[in-house]
């Protein structure tokens, strides 16, 4: 074999990978506002189709309490949760503050559709510490991208994934929570991607078409403390306040 053919069996570069799908999604105009979709979890076509397939799936019915990205395409998830009486938690900006979530609770909350935007969580959801969260039973993330395999493609920031580690930490995810995303169909990937061992997996991918479950995976087990620098560590309080624990 030679020195193309290995190249060829690489994983492909996340970066790459990304770059490529955000100009995808503008150039097919399956994008959808804000715009551009670079440099976000872009929005698309079908998202509400994507939330009602995944509301169809057991892991969402059986679900009283889910964690949620605060992104444009997972805005109808975030409805649709309040509508059927589940307590929705997101987290803050860059997770800079001791009270780095914001609960959502559909009996103290009047107008669904107001307090679901990215702005109006602020305004109308309560902000809470990590002693106030109850048990994540559903985590729905956004994504760039998703592989065949479940591996998610995220914006690049790592928020997402550090966000799962400290719930982990926290005992309010196991192994058994379910991941899940809704996509488009143009966001799957279907080409091995390099992924590193704190990032979380998918395990339920869902697009307005069709719902992938990939096969089992191992999560992150927690917090990987090699991975944060100081200055990371000084941006965020919660992860101080579990490094002294």
């Amino acid at each position: 074999m030679g020195a193309a053919d290995d190249h060829r069996d690489e994983p492909a570069d996340k970066a790459t990978v990304r770059e490529r799908l955000w100009d995808d999604l503008e150039e097919s105009g399956e994008a959808r506002f804000p715009f551009p979709p670079h440099g976000r979890i872009p929005n698309f076509a079908g998202t509400a189709e994507a939330a009602d397939r995944l509301a169809a799936h057991p892991e969402w019915q059986a679900a009283e309490t889910i964690k949620a990205n605060p992104d444009a395409p997972q805005l109808p998830v975030r409805r649709r949760a309040l509508r059927e009486g589940k307590t929705v938690y997101m987290a803050v900006p860059r997770l800079a503050d001791e009270r780095c979530f914001l609960k959502l609770d559909p009996d103290d909350l009047e107008d669904y559709d107001a307090a679901t935007t990215v702005s109006g969580s602020s305004k109308h959801g309560e902000q809470v510490g990590p002693d106030a969260l109850e048990e994540i039973e559903l985590i729905v993330s956004g994504s760039v991208g998703v592989t065949d395999d479940g591996e998610r493609i995220g914006k690049g920031e790592g928020y997402s994934d550090l966000e799962y580690a400290i719930l982990r930490g926290l005992g309010l995810v196991d192994a058994e929570t379910p991941v899940a995303t809704t996509i488009h169909e143009r966001q799957l990937v279907d080409e091995p991607v390099s992924i590193d061992e704190h990032d979380v997996s998918m395990d339920l991918v869902v697009t307005p078409e069709r719902t992938i479950r990939p096969d089992d995976h191992e999560q992150p087990t927690g917090i990987d403390w090699e991975l944060l620098t100081d200055e990371r560590l000084e941006e965020i309080p919660v992860l101080q306040r579990l490094r002294e624990q």
